[in-house]
């Protein structure tokens, strides 16, 4: 298990070419929406790659920079709760409102919301803070997510495939699931004792070796 939760998006990669392959094999069979929610799944795996991995600092600038910690490596953020947001409760979620679409709507609102949350927290909130232009995970949150959100609204305004109550249910738990489910759960689960600790790649460079 140790090890799965050093490498989740490592795997996230295999899961990406998989999901891809899927779409193109049955592109004639699959409904846009649905084609749409599979992308969305694809778009995450594609920005915790860049997170955690291809650009890899951001568990180094939440810590440091969001939280100010003296522990960027392991505190508040550590790889433990990093696992159980990304993939315990991010995969699963996206990944069911892939399969279910159009019967369960308020799944799939509630996938774009928190998308649409990293869009705002990489673009305003983690810039502001950093006093950066770029944090790891803002490219994909343009070139992914957004064109995601926006074919979602292409797709559905003016039709009946999604009614207000779906729009009211998916947009409140989407809100709750991005402050609690991940800005709330980093503090719950903080621990400065933590064995769950990031490697040096995934801090700034300014506090790597310390």
């Amino acid at each position: 298990m140790d090890f799965f939760r050093d490498i989740w998006y490592d795997f996230g990669a295999v899961l990406l070419i998989l999901v891809l392959i899927y779409v193109y094999i049955f592109f004639d069979q699959i409904s846009a929406f649905q084609l749409l929610m599979w992308l969305n799944l694809a778009s995450l795996f594609c920005h915790q790659l860049e997170e955690y991995r291809i650009g890899g600092t951001f568990p180094g600038m939440i810590n440091r920079k969001v939280f100010k910690s003296k522990m960027p490596d392991r505190y508040p953020l550590n790889t433990n709760t990093a696992f159980l947001i990304n993939v315990v409760e991010g995969w699963l979620l996206y990944f069911l409102a892939a399969i279910f679409a159009e019967k369960a709507p308020w799944l799939c609102i509630i996938a774009l919301m928190i998308s649409l949350g990293n869009i705002i927290a990489h673009s305003l909130f983690f810039n502001i803070k950093g006093k950066t232009f770029y944090n790891a995970g803002l490219i994909t949150c343009w070139i992914l997510f957004a064109p995601c959100i926006y074919f979602f609204f292409k797709i559905t305004v003016g039709t009946n495939l999604i009614s207000l109550q779906n729009y009211l249910v998916g947009i409140t738990l989407g809100i709750v699931i991005n402050i609690f489910g991940v800005f709330k759960m980093i503090q719950w689960l903080a621990d400065k004792d933590s064995k769950y600790i990031f490697p040096q790649r995934n801090l700034l460079p300014q506090d790597r070796g310390k």
